[in-house]
């Protein structure tokens, strides 16, 4: 393997990731930094979040722009301000030797106008959301006319959240580029349109397989009745302390209801979902980041480019719809080397779907015992043993109590005290895992997904959250759907939706619950919903007459068309 310095980079660059510890370059830098230190070649580098794709396209900018000439010659476009701040902040530990080189952030939810003074003090390397990107084009507050090189980082990300026409305005804003490099964890269609379009024979690079989980990471399963889906996650909290992880929901409503609820038990957590101002997001997300947060609990947009080292556990309170989804959700944990785990709560019904994320995944998923009552208190306890012989007693005059602490325990046994000191610490754990019950589903036919035989009368009968038994013909007779009604909107695929974060979308607007829709046929201009009757006139109220990227949604009951 090679080192930094024989990639060929500044000698201040291999200064400076000496200094960071670096000794050797990760497969996409050692891949992708000769490539792209040539200056004048498209590449698209597809690799999964935590690979060290930053330092891959970092390097070689700083590597090619002149320190020396003070106007934007670099721009760096990402999905959201947390990423975006993170680049600008490695960066920043890139250039320590290079004290005429600046890079800044420029972002959504923050003054404009601080963003334009410091564009005008001069700078060379641009780190941009789309959105307010464009608004300093427009305003003309940045000028890309001299700008050679464009990042593309995260672009599935960018596509799936509906920046493809900003993305296009923005390569069309920047005619004079030598160079486009495009950096992505998959490899959708519109991102190969993308690459056609504007990219000139791109040079390549796949580090892992496309749509395959990181291997550090391990994924494990556990089967929970939908009314055991929230004991199950608190269980899996306690049986892993020291957790430092993400949740996901499918809706902004379960995330801040969960996360209520968790909060009122003793837990420190907190939610991060569309609902929330970019004040309050940054606040939740620092809390996060200096750990005075356990656990995040989040909705797969909110949760769209965050990117903070350590996270030890990713838990799917519910499986995604999208294999593309679940790589994203799993890639959060296991980076840069580490080892993660992933856990996921699902229904025996959703095992068929679980199997299907599995083959494409290319990773074998562990199905697991949720873990009992008595499990998690001797996990607990054995955690807080370890935890309490490790504690630093090198500072502080703890000597001059000693003899106190003697005194007062001179007619208690060891025994004793340990006994005292296990009640106090686990005194709620115990009373509350005393007489837990066991959630695991252990009727064979549930584990794996199988329906109930026999079949009574030709059709498939499955056991619903009331326990009694109905038939299945939702499911398996989609064209008896007389329970349904059928909406139409004007979103589709051109609007930058797949399937998954269509649901998303239309579930976060309304505060429905992925339960009440049917099938969803999406079209490149538009879409038809089915939708539990008696739910369709909310989720109509909720939708139709909204904007999305400045244009009217148009919702309403197809068959009135």
């Amino acid at each position: 393997m090679a080192t930094f310095e024989e990639l060929g980079l500044d000698p201040r660059l291999v200064q400076a990731t000496d200094a960071l510890g670096f000794k050797q370059p990760t497969p996409i830098q050692e891949q992708a930094i000769p490539v792209l230190l040539s200056g004048t070649k498209d590449l698209v580098g597809l690799a999964q979040t935590g690979t060290g794709k930053t330092a891959a396209f970092g390097l070689p900018l700083l590597h090619l722009v002149d320190e020396l000439q003070k106007h934007p010659q670099a721009l760096v476009v990402c999905p959201t301000r947390e990423l975006c701040l993170q680049i600008v902040s490695e960066i920043d530990l890139f250039k320590k030797f290079m004290p005429a080189m600046h890079a800044i952030a420029v972002y959504g939810g923050t003054s404009i106008g601080m963003q334009i003074r410091d564009l005008k003090r001069g700078v060379q390397i641009v780190v941009a959301t789309p959105g307010r990107l464009i608004d300093l084009i427009e305003r003309k507050a940045i000028n890309l006319e001299q700008i050679k090189y464009v990042v593309l980082d995260e672009a599935d990300e960018m596509l799936n959240m509906g920046f493809k026409d900003d993305i296009e305005f923005i390569l069309q804003n920047t005619p004079k580029r030598e160079a486009t490099w495009l950096f992505s964890a998959t490899m959708p269609a519109e991102i190969k349109r993308v690459s056609k379009k504007y990219m000139n024979q791109p040079h390549e690079i796949t580090v892992g397989k496309m749509n395959t989980a990181n291997k550090n990471i391990d994924h494990q399963y556990f089967v929970a009745s939908a009314t055991h889906r929230y004991e199950t996650l608190k269980r899996l909290i306690d049986f892993n302390p020291g957790i430092y992880g993400l949740i996901f929901t499918r809706t902004k409503i379960d995330a801040q209801n969960i996360a209520e609820k968790l909060t009122r038990e003793g837990y420190d957590i907190d939610a991060l979902h569309g609902d929330l101002t970019q004040q309050q997001r940054d606040k939740v997300m620092g809390e996060f980041r200096d750990k005075t947060l356990q656990l995040l609990i989040a909705t797969d947009v909110a949760a769209r480019g965050i990117d903070v080292s350590g996270i030890t556990h990713v838990i799917n309170y519910e499986l995604p719809d999208d294999v593309e989804v679940y790589t994203h959700r799993s890639g959060r944990t296991g980076r840069a080397g580490n080892t993660g785990i992933c856990l996921s709560i699902v229904h025996s019904r959703e095992i068929g779907k679980l199997r299907q994320i599995e083959r494409i995944v290319q990773v074998p998923f562990h199905k697991m015992e949720i873990p009992e009552g008595k499990d998690v208190c001797r996990k607990q306890f054995f955690y807080f043993m370890d935890k309490l012989l490790q504690t630093d007693i090198s500072h502080g005059d703890y000597e001059t109590y000693v003899p106190m602490i003697a005194e007062k325990f001179a007619d208690v046994s060891k025994e004793e005290v340990l006994k005292r000191v296990a009640a106090t610490e686990f005194d709620r754990f115990l009373k509350y895992y005393e007489n837990a019950e066991d959630l695991n589903v252990r009727e064979r036919s549930r584990e794996y997904g199988s329906t109930d035989r026999p079949r009574i009368g030709g059709e498939r009968r499955v056991i619903t959250r009331d326990g009694n038994r109905e038939p299945r013909t939702r499911e398996f007779n989609k064209e008896s759907n007389g329970d349904y009604a059928k909406l139409f909107v004007n979103l589709g695929t051109k609007d930058g939706f797949y399937k998954a974060s269509f649901l998303q979308f239309i579930l976060d607007m309304s505060d429905l619950r992925k339960e009440v829709l049917g099938r969803i046929d999406m079209k490149e201009m538009n879409s038809w919903v089915e939708i539990d009757k008696s739910a369709a006139a909310q989720m109509i109220r909720a939708v139709d007459g909204k904007n999305y990227k400045g244009r009217r949604i148009r919702m309403n009951d197809a068959n009135s068309r």
